[in-house]
């Protein structure tokens, strides 16, 4: 790994001061808000900059001091010199990690979009044991869900079913689900035990707050129709549930609550995510074809991942990572070590690429 230049831990050493600074002295709400998040951002970074600068400083100190003409200082110089030695790498790998340039979107809440693939009931049902996976790992990280749409399969599951989530950091950790999710498991209504394989897409759109996308009144087709609740349960007797359609792009988005004012916001703030996150998928495609460091993330047509049921298996082929846990992963409780898993791969490939451009 490539040494860390000292001019960059004290750039952002610097930058982290003006920032405490400039806190203590504006009174714009606005600012503050914007300063409190940098700082935020920052601070880690900068504690760590600051301590591996100073453990530099006393290797340098204590290699000084090993030359020195008192034998006694001396070796107990070389003592701290090579205990020195040993805990710089991991605390360089530490800072190096924090200098990764950040996903801008990371920390921001997100759409999630599950539906049916290739597979017929088979898929709709493995669609809804997705969806249950994700809905029981928002619980374990503290997020809150909510579904904004379904449709129900025939024999179970869901067509389609788009949920809102919030918390802290769910884009950084979600991203990485996007693609298409393989099963390969005997249905029940399988007599000959053969094993079936069926797909489900996934889709992970970041919902940053204030997105700023110009929408013109006269590209947007505004329809109302019967709406009924989740699952189709709760059958509504007006024609409250609204459906935009922006026709410049072609993108559709719904909402099915019982007040059209509210569906109407709502469906409205689902098109500018979309229009968004087609704006992230161009810079993305942009940056891909420059630089080979990314994994793959955020491509809905790219095969993610296979979940094997005979064999207990859950396979992600970006990482060629293998588990023999998939009752845990898609009960939600171990999907946190396939995830944990990418973004590691991630980091690493991140961390050689800045190696190459040191």
């Amino acid at each position: 790994m490539a040494n860390i230049p000292m001019s960059r831990l004290e750039q952002v050493i610097d930058r982290f001061d003006q920032v405490e600074a400039r806190m203590g002295a504006t009174t714009d709400s606005d600012e503050i808000v914007a300063l409190s998040r940098e700082h935020a951002e920052l601070k880690p970074v900068a504690d760590k900059a600051k301590e591996l600068l100073e453990l530099k400083k006393e290797l340098t100190e204590a290699e000084t001091m090993m030359d020195g003409p008192d034998k006694e200082m001396a070796e107990l110089a070389s003592e701290e010199y090579y205990e020195i030695k040993e805990r710089l790498p991991a605390l360089e790998q530490e800072v190096q990690v924090l200098l990764i340039p950040k996903d801008v979107d990371d920390k921001a809440n997100i759409v999630l979009e599950v539906r049916a693939g290739t597979g017929g009931d088979e898929a709709a049902l493995f669609a809804g044991d997705l969806f249950r996976m994700y809905t029981r790992y928002a619980q374990i990280e503290g997020w809150k869900v909510d579904v904004v749409s379904m449709s129900d399969g025939d024999a179970g599951g869901y067509k389609e079913v788009i949920a809102n989530i919030e918390g802290d950091g769910v884009f950084g950790r979600m991203k990485w689900e996007s693609g298409v999710h393989r099963v390969q498991r005997v249905p029940e209504t399988e007599s000959g035990g053969r094993v079936h394989t069926s797909a489900a897409t996934v889709a992970v759109l970041p919902a940053p707050e204030n997105i700023e996308i110009e929408i013109r009144q006269e590209d947007l087709r505004i329809d109302t129709m019967r709406s009924s609740g989740a699952g189709g349960q709760h059958v509504n007797t007006t024609d409250s549930a609204v459906r935009i359609t922006h026709l410049p792009s072609g993108i559709v988005t719904t909402s099915s609550e019982k007040s059209q004012h509210v569906n109407r916001e709502r469906a409205m703030e689902q098109l500018k995510i979309r229009l968004y996150e087609r704006e992230r998928e161009e810079k993305d495609s942009e940056r891909a074809s420059a630089r080979k460091d990314q994994i793959g993330s955020g491509d809905r047509s790219q095969k993610v991942r296979t979940y094997n049921y005979p064999e207990n298996r859950v396979s992600d082929h970006r990482i060629n990572l293998t588990l023999h846990s998939l009752d845990k992963i898609i009960a939600g409780d171990k999907l946190n070590d396939v995830i944990t898993a990418l973004i590691a791969e991630d980091q690493a490939r991140k961390l050689a690429a800045m190696d190459q451009d040191a």
